[in-house]
């Protein structure tokens, strides 16, 4: 129970720094926590004394994300070339190693797996997300779960097939927490600057072996990370805006998972506007329709 709480603290930590102000709660959630409060209480007065309470969330912004649960200290980043030769094989050349990585093995738990990027090698848009998540590093592909399904939608609407673009993360690992006994980890945290030091090498390589005439970056982490940690504050600094890296056109926009948790058409309209600035951008033709898409009526 101590893991757990200490797991969900973590991740309120996270939101809040953010900029989330409330959390859908289903039901059956909502059922679960009464149901240990109601254990708590029934449990016998010494056995009350070993109830951890965790800690009130605090609602201030903090200038740095949330520590890991685990500090460590990882050896400077990668130094490799790849090999002269057509975009395929230097392609998986550095899928390679980048999935043998000692590093990035070390810090994959038994039975998940490292995620390198994927997509069309020849893609004019690459998307670039922080981290992978609980269902990425069970596939070994970027954006698979609810966020990745919703991106696939986005993609969608601009009028491309997922396979069309090439999508990655900053990290090739998923960021560590405490995990429950049966070794599952819940919830998620931003990645170190020390952690995306270390990947950001292997994220450059993608990006000049694909050579996108345009890169979009998914939330206010893999901007940090593109931009560095001094380059802004807040997300609406920068997004909407276009920026410049690896010399190439950066678009800065809202992660996907900002829409699961904000369902309403003018968040949906912040992030499509972005879009069609990309989509401009690439030289992709835009429908009236697609313009008109999620304003309000």
């Amino acid at each position: 129970m101590r893991t757990t709480l200490t797991a969900l603290t973590e991740e309120l930590k996270r939101l809040k720094a953010a900029g989330v102000r409330s959390v859908s709660v289903s039901p059956e959630s909502v059922q679960r926590l009464r149901k240990v409060v109601e254990q708590q209480r029934a449990a016998a007065p010494e056995k009350r004394a070993e109830v951890v309470t965790p800690a009130p969330v605090s609602f201030t912004p903090k200038a740095e994300p949330p520590k890991a649960a685990v500090q460590s200290t990882l050896p400077p980043p990668p130094s490799f070339d790849l090999p002269d030769g057509d975009k395929k094989t230097r392609w998986e050349t550095l899928r390679k190693l980048v999935l043998e990585d000692e590093t990035c093995r070390k810090n994959v738990r038994a039975g998940k797996q490292v995620v390198f990027g994927v997509g069309n090698i020849d893609a004019t848009i690459m998307f670039v997300g922080e981290a992978p998540g609980a269902e990425e590093e069970r596939q070994g592909e970027p954006f698979v779960g609810p966020a990745g399904q919703l991106l696939t939608k986005m993609i969608g609407a601009m009028g491309l097939a997922r396979e069309a673009v090439y999508i990655g993360n900053i990290m090739n690992w998923r960021p560590q927490m405490p995990v429950s006994a049966d070794g599952e980890q819940y919830g998620n945290r931003p990645p170190t600057p020390e952690e995306m030091a270390y990947c950001l090498p292997y994220l450059e390589a993608q990006i000049d072996v694909i050579k996108p005439q345009v890169i979009v970056a998914l939330g206010a982490t893999a901007a940090h990370g593109l931009l560095g940690h001094e380059a802004f504050k807040t997300l609406g600094e920068v997004r909407g805006h276009w920026q410049v890296f690896a010399g190439r056109p950066l678009m800065v926009t809202y992660h996907p998972s900002y829409i699961l948790r904000n369902q309403s058409n003018r968040s949906k309209r912040m992030i499509w506007e972005d879009l069609l600035k990309v989509m401009e951008k690439a030289g992709l033709p835009i429908s009236d329709k697609q313009r008109g898409y999620f304003l309000e009526r």
